[in-house]
């Protein structure tokens, strides 16, 4: 395994949920992480979290969707440490309106503009630091939903990780003489505030039973650790207690006791 102490990484994302777990784990790691996200108050807390377990990290209040203001802070990145070798592309969020029967424009670009052009405008901010290195990981926190079509998650936010997976996978045809690789990780679901914004509530002991924001923070750091000559390109990975095997299992001549006893 290879190391990531001493590198610069930037993880978008960074003030709740899975940004938050990863950039903890990373600054653990001994890497100097910068901090993105909308929401000021939300970064001095995981700011403060790595600063008491020893860690190090500054913050730039961005919103991913600003074209313009991504590229000044991916410069600011640069000229600040002098190096950019991890972009980690994990902000996100999603609607209420998870049926072609309740979507308007508005809330497609709202979603659009944080999942899917979020993650090219960093993308792109970032390439030319990673190619004048030689070298550059880009990790693209995507979803089981950017693999398969669920009702769930909804015509937008599958649309929008679906384009994740394939741009991550167009990262690594174009850039990998630059020794730029990418990865993208779909999880099923996760225990992250994004629940909040689901039509039918989840339950704490739902939650419980999902993935955790460390379980993808552990996961992030396993494609980090990874030699410079390997390219993980795609990880899926979801929890056991799989809600969607368990609505299988309640359809129409299925015994539902195993599932109803777990």
């Amino acid at each position: 395994m290879s190391s990531i102490n001493g590198q610069t990484a930037w993880v978008t994302g960074a003030g709740t949920g899975i940004g938050r777990a990863t950039a903890i784990a990373v600054a653990k790691a001994g890497a100097e992480v910068v901090l993105s996200g909308r929401r000021k108050a939300q970064l001095d807390e995981t700011a403060s979290i790595i600063l008491k377990e020893g860690g190090r990290s500054a913050i730039e209040v961005v919103d991913v969707a600003d074209a313009a203001a991504v590229a000044a802070t991916a410069q600011r990145i640069h000229d600040r440490f002098g190096r950019l070798d991890i972009l980690i592309n994990n902000a996100g969020t999603n609607i209420l309106e998870r049926a072609w029967s309740s979507l308007n424009p508005a809330r497609v670009d709202e979603l659009l503009g944080a999942n899917l052009n979020g993650a090219f405008y960093c993308v792109i901010a970032s390439l030319p630091f990673m190619r004048a290195q030689k070298h550059g990981l880009i990790i693209n926190i995507a979803s089981m939903a950017g693999k398969r079509v669920s009702p769930m998650s909804g015509p937008v936010y599958t649309a929008a990780k679906h384009a994740v997976v394939a741009m991550s996978d167009s990262i690594n045809m174009e850039e990998f003489a630059n020794g730029i690789r990418a990865c993208a990780i779909c999880p099923g679901e996760v225990a992250t505030p994004i629940l909040d914004r689901r039509p039918v509530p989840v339950s704490a002991a739902d939650r419980a039973k999902m993935l955790q924001p460390e379980d993808l923070a552990q996961t992030v750091m396993f494609v980090a650790n990874m030699p410079s000559h390997v390219c993980i390109s795609e990880i899926l990975l979801a929890p056991t207690w799989n809600r969607g095997y368990v609505a299988a299992l309640k359809g129409p001549h299925i015994d539902t006791r195993a599932a109803e006893r777990a």
